[in-house]
């Protein structure tokens, strides 16, 4: 099933995202200058559902004509952390991270089928993201891999615009997360030094930072401090 019901979370990312979500959905713009989103998951009248494979595109009101997704990739592929819409029907797909553990996947596919899927995929954003084909996409950093694939099928191949935002929690306590915005970066550099990108993404791909704060997820909304900053290191 693409739609996967989650608990309501109490810490990390899943919590953070949620909880803004639930609570500022209405100016929760993410700074990539789209103006007000219209938030499709997660929600908490859906279950917190988050979403993949055909489910998603169907989320965001979307058909791939082109190159249809499972043309491109296996089943059980990503599950988004978030998806929302802007007015004018541009869509966005965003990946949460609350500490820099959350960064480091492997491709971890039991298929040789599905392994031989992935990698083609994989080698075909490399080679128009302008990457080292040395550069082993399914170890280290799988899934920010796998979230640019995703990007590049909906842009590229099938000219359906598509904001990637990954999000970044700055000062989650809880998670032993970074604390600025500056450790992040660093953390994001060496990312795309091992997918051998060296800081050339691809304009609609954004690293957002959002301080998440000091307080404890039982103080109000308005103690809180949840101001966003958009940028690429």
């Amino acid at each position: 099933m693409g739609r996967i019901v989650q608990p309501q979370a109490t810490r990390g990312s899943q919590c953070w995202l949620q909880e803004l979500v639930a609570t500022d959905a209405a100016s929760l713009d993410l700074g990539i200058g789209l103006g007000k989103l219209t938030w499709l998951s997660p929600l908490p009248e859906d279950g917190w559902a988050e979403y993949r494979d055909a489910d998603f595109l169907e989320r965001l009101g979307v058909t791939l004509t082109r190159r249809p997704l499972d043309t491109f990739w296996p089943a059980r592929g990503p599950v988004w952390d978030g998806l929302a819409r802007s007015e004018s029907g541009v869509c966005v797909l965003v990946e949460a991270k609350a500490h820099v553990g959350e960064l480091a996947s492997n491709c971890a596919a039991a298929s040789t089928a599905s392994v031989s899927r992935i990698r083609s995929a994989l080698e075909e954003t490399k080679r128009a993201l302008a990457v080292d084909a040395g550069c082993d996409w399914c170890v280290g950093f799988y899934q920010y891999a796998n979230r640019l694939a995703h990007a590049y099928l909906m842009n590229e191949l099938n000219g359906v615009r598509t904001e990637l935002v990954h999000l970044y929690f700055v000062g989650d306590f809880d998670m032993h997360g970074p604390t600025t915005r500056e450790e992040w970066q660093a953390a994001i550099s060496d990312v795309h030094r091992a997918l051998g990108l060296r800081g050339q993404l691809p304009a609609y791909v954004h690293e957002v930072f959002l301080d998440a704060g000091s307080a404890s997820r039982s103080a109000p909304q308005s103690q809180r401090t949840l101001q966003e900053s958009a940028g690429k290191p």
